[in-house]
């Protein structure tokens, strides 16, 4: 029951491919399980990718998934793979410190829903990735775990708050990572450490606890392959009662449909989406010629620069202050000194807003949410731009990890969290390299439901311009 495991090529194995090769009895879940601890122990140390591991465990649950194997019993969809699970996430006995010295001892009593639907499928759990305090921007860093690194320049930030995820999944530590999106948390990372990630339409994925943001936060998968992420997702999603907002019935055959192709369908291309003022250069030339690849599989190509929306961020920003200003106001008085400064200010200019403010966002988000929904009654999926930069410093503020850009260090990720407000699912597929071999992500989007379309169309893109063979030099 072995074959030969060659390090670095091993690990960056599919997740498909390894639940094969077990089910088959050529590889076993102990041997996967090592192989990768291995992997963390060598790599983990350069980009801080993982801040809590579960060794232990992992390797218990591998023993007993070895047995299950050689007794032939029925296999879940995960038997013997490791995944890891953002540190938002709740995790039975495994503390969740959601990048806060408040929370640095937290020990939940419970398993999240997807959790433990990824653990009842044979999934094995290496550890909690990181994030920056309590999710709230966009590249991962925090006074409880330190400064999470780019794998493909370790001076550079993976992005965030599934910096650690997206880290990970890039640099051959496990095949499958869960993340969470309020403003663009999976895509942004994923396009800046050139994976795939996934942001399903909202109440996909059960999310529990809520916490202050139960309107805008997904959870969803990231991974290497677009295939991964359809295996994932189907053991991930699906109604719970644990969120009432989850959506009821069965979801779509994700894998069994995924490669049924795209043919026909009318595809909208938008480089600014109406109001995105400046990007990159090697982006937007980058993107483009993504865009335009989707000829090629059979779609009309339109390029559209005038959508009718409005920029989001003065819709975004009441919602998310003000969640804030709910969930950590009353921390204020003893943690302030020990929190990040920016989410200080943040929930302050929260505990600032009124009631008021927040209906008038709301109301505004709603008239967003229509003219979205009307836009896709001409198109069946919107491509855009993942985000307008590449990395940039890691450990530093957006200003001044931007002081040489074009783009807008205040709204550097203008195209995500339009479609967390309007709650319709958006993927970020590698699009290609920039001259300094740095990764650059293309946005997929479909209408409300529409998950099956965007990994469908994720997966062709893929089939005509691979990814997957190309991995940081670590």
């Amino acid at each position: 029951m072995s074959i030969k495991i060659d390090g670095e090529t091993f690990c960056y194995t599919s997740a498909v491919e390894l639940a094969r090769l077990i089910g088959r009895k050529e590889l076993s879940p102990v041997e996967v399980v090592t192989a990768f601890i291995r992997r963390i122990e060598a790599i983990n140390p350069k980009v801080n990718a993982f801040c809590t591991l579960t060794f232990d465990s992992a390797i218990k649950e591998a023993k007993r998934a070895e047995r299950d194997v050689m007794e032939g019993k029925p296999l879940g969809l995960l038997h013997g793979i490791p995944f890891s699970v953002k540190d938002l996430v709740y995790t039975k006995g495994v503390r969740t410190m959601r990048g806060s010295k408040i929370f640095e001892n937290f020990i939940p009593q419970e398993d999240a829903p997807l959790v433990e639907r990824l653990k009842k499928a044979g999934g094995i759990m290496m550890g909690k990735t990181t994030t920056p305090e309590f999710g709230h921007k966009g590249m991962t860093d925090s006074l409880v775990t330190g400064i999470t690194r780019n794998p493909w320049d370790t001076e550079l930030t993976p992005g965030g708050s599934s910096g650690g995820a997206a880290a990970q999944v890039a640099a051959g530590m496990t095949p499958l990572a869960v993340g969470t999106d309020g403003g663009g948390s999976i895509r942004n990372p994923a396009s800046l450490t050139g994976i795939f990630g996934l942001k399903p339409t909202y109440g996909r994925v059960p999310v529990y606890p809520a916490g202050g943001f139960d309107s805008l936060s997904h959870a969803g998968p990231m991974t290497r392959t677009v295939e991964d992420a359809a295996l994932m997702l189907s053991v991930m999603a699906g109604p719970h009662e644990a969120d009432p907002l989850s959506l009821e019935g069965c979801p779509d055959d994700y894998q069994g449909k995924l490669h049924e192709g795209i043919r026909g369908l009318r595809i909208a291309w938008s480089p600014n989406l109406g109001y995105v003022p400046a990007m990159d250069e090697q982006v937007a030339d980058i993107t483009s010629r993504a865009a335009r690849a989707f000829e090629e599989l059979g779609c009309r190509v339109e390029e559209v620069t005038n959508t009718g929306f409005e920029d989001p961020l003065s819709i975004q920003r009441p919602l998310w202050f003000g969640g804030l200003a709910g969930m950590l106001g009353d921390y204020l008085a003893e943690w302030e000194s020990q929190m990040d400064p920016l989410l200080v200010t943040w929930t302050r200019i929260g505990l600032g807003l009124s009631a008021a403010d927040f209906v008038r966002a709301q109301i505004r988000r709603n008239e967003l949410r229509d003219k979205v929904r009307r836009f896709f009654e001409g198109c069946n999926l919107l491509l855009t731009p993942t985000l307008p930069v590449v990395a940039f410093k890691a450990g530093v503020s957006a200003r001044e990890g931007l002081t040489d850009s074009p783009v807008d260090y205040q709204n550097w990720s203008p195209f995500s969290a339009i479609f967390n407000l309007t709650q319709i699912p958006a993927a970020s597929v590698p699009a290609g390299f920039t001259r300094e071999g740095l990764p650059v992500g293309l946005q997929i989007i479909g209408p409300r439901f529409a998950d099956l379309r965007v990994l469908q169309a994720s997966a062709a893109f893929e089939s005509i311009r691979p990814w997957g063979n190309k991995h940081p030099a670590l």
